[in-house]
């Protein structure tokens, strides 16, 4: 008995006649679908030997049914059943789909990433405006703020990032001072190094850096947790017994970050100004009182405004980006890793985008 899917051809008057045989499956079919191919025109499709038949099977023949307008006789009950549900299938099937050219491809992907993004930022705008409607609700009740829970966040965002944010600002003034003094040094202007350090830390890079921190501290965490609380139904809960997710979970978060931003980046300021001034009175023999006194005279105080002004407006970023990213969480603790890595992502391109707004502002404004 044949097991292979074979078949003979005998000439007809319209065309060859295709006479199957042995098992017309997929694990039989061996590269008859090709030699079928290599066939002129086709008249009569004969199924009355084959043993068995498949799917795939009954799509071959219908393929080449419609292909040569052949007339398919000898089916069983089980293959006209087949054929009967491929009948209107006229497509051409690839086992590999065709690779369309890299630029298309590029495209694709960056239009697919940019509505993303856009998607992603009116999210984030209108769980901000979902916030300022829970906060406006909760002051018109007159329903006390919870202060318990903002305080608490004040150890978690505040106290604990205290150590690793002094360190890295102390080490990035060092920083800014050693590659300032390497190139101040071909024109004999080692002491406005001083200028650098001072004018860097105060107006950008020490709250830049802070709030990088920040995002990567605080607002991975609060995602973790809100996301945690969604997939543990807590949220739900919340809400089954009036309590309000906004005013329990993201107000006090914001809050707290809205708050310590100042403080935290003005630590930071002055942890990298010590740093540099350090690195000055090792490196470039500059006394520590001459560089009291040179910081002093070079900072003016609009560039402490300015650093006040942005602070506040990073902390209320990062609170509503990982609030928000964790309040999207819906399946499964996959979902809470990769909400936290958007959280963080997200806060950290927006933070740099705003940096770059208020330093374009602030020069229009004369604050130079």
């Amino acid at each position: 008995m044949a097991v292979w899917a074979d078949f003979e051809t005998n000439d007809g008057a319209d065309g060859a006649e295709v006479r199957f045989s042995g098992r017309l499956t997929l694990a039989r079919m061996g590269d008859l679908p090709q030699r079928l191919d290599e066939l002129g025109p086709i008249s009569l499709l004969d199924l009355s030997n084959i043993t068995r038949i498949d799917t795939v099977g009954a799509w071959i023949v219908t393929r080449t049914m419609h292909r040569h307008d052949a007339k398919v006789v000898g089916a069983s009950t089980d293959a006209q059943r087949l054929l009967d549900a491929l009948a209107n299938d006229t497509s051409e099937y690839r086992v590999h789909a065709d690779r369309r050219p890299a630029w298309v491809r590029m495209l694709e992907q960056l239009g697919t990433a940019s509505v993303a993004i856009w998607n992603e930022l009116l999210g984030i705008i209108g769980f901000f405006g979902a916030m300022i409607v829970a906060l406006f609700n909760q002051v018109r009740a007159r329903r006390a703020i919870r202060w318990n829970a903002i305080v608490t966040r004040f150890q978690t965002v505040g106290v604990d990032a205290l150590p690793i944010i002094g360190l890295m600002s102390f080490l990035i003034g060092i920083v800014i001072a050693q590659q300032g003094s390497v190139q101040l040094k071909q024109f004999g202007l080692e002491v406005f190094t001083i200028n650098l350090v001072g004018r860097a830390s105060i107006r950008e890079l020490g709250l830049l850096m802070t709030a990088i921190m920040v995002a990567g501290r605080s607002g991975s965490a609060f995602a973790a947790q809100i996301g945690t609380m969604k997939l543990t139904e807590e949220v739900d809960a919340m809400r089954t017994i009036g309590v309000s997710p906004m005013e329990a979970i993201v107000l006090p978060r914001v809050a707290a970050s809205t708050i310590t931003m100042p403080l935290l980046g003005f630590y930071a300021s002055i942890c990298a100004i010590v740093g540099g001034g350090i690195f000055c009175w090792v490196g470039l023999e500059i006394p520590p009182l001459t560089y009291v006194q040179r910081i002093r005279e070079i900072i003016p105080m609009t560039d402490f405004w300015i650093m006040l002004i942005k602070a506040p407006v990073f902390g209320i970023l990062i609170g509503v980006t990982g609030c928000y990213e964790g309040m999207q969480v819906r399946q499964n603790a996959e979902e809470v890793g990769k909400r936290t890595t958007s959280a963080v992502v997200a806060a950290i391109f927006l933070v740099i985008v705003l940096d770059a707004f208020f330093a374009v502002f602030f020069t229009s404004l004369g604050w130079n």
